[in-house]
């Protein structure tokens, strides 16, 4: 298990990418989706709706573009960034939520706490996007990583 001493929240290793693994730039899309719905300005763009854990993209387009920001790669579009999703489906960190569009479910299940282990996880569905989540770069580096030359 990984934990962030701020937050006393850990999730199993399998749901992080190694950091240096290519392409990861230290944050994975279902800990991005967190970060937006923390923050009250991306409420209109994506927001917690109906069940615990479950969510709604309301402006898909855009959360493609913040991703595609956040990871470099300008290109991103929502077709790509459901296909990252459907990832998640198979890890059991999410799930599609039948019949809604554009509405998934996070597997809270998955969560464990460290440091809170009596805390009551229903009452407080906004918990798990505090802090720990916050360690992206607001503005990523997006120059190419080049290999040091040795002479």
């Amino acid at each position: 298990l990984r934990a962030s001493l701020s937050s006393g929240i850990a999730f199993p290793d399998w749901a992080y990418k190694p950091e240096s693994s290519p392409g990861s730039r230290q944050i994975q899309l279902w800990h991005f989706i967190l970060e937006l719905l923390q923050k009250e300005e991306y409420h209109g763009v994506i927001a917690w709706q109906g069940d615990y854990g479950e969510f709604v993209i309301k402006d898909p387009d855009e959360v493609a573009r913040l991703w595609g920001n956040r990871k470099c790669k300008p290109h991103m579009n929502y077709d790509k960034l459901s296909r990252a999703l459907r990832y998640y489906y198979n890890k059991r960190i999410l799930h599609k939520t039948k019949g809604k569009r554009f509405t998934y479910k996070f597997n809270f299940s998955k969560v464990v706490l460290v440091n809170y282990p009596l805390l009551d996880m229903a009452s407080s569905p906004f918990l798990l996007a505090q802090n720990h989540f916050n360690g992206g770069a607001a503005t990523p580096d997006c120059s190419p990583v080049t290999p040091e030359v040795q002479i």
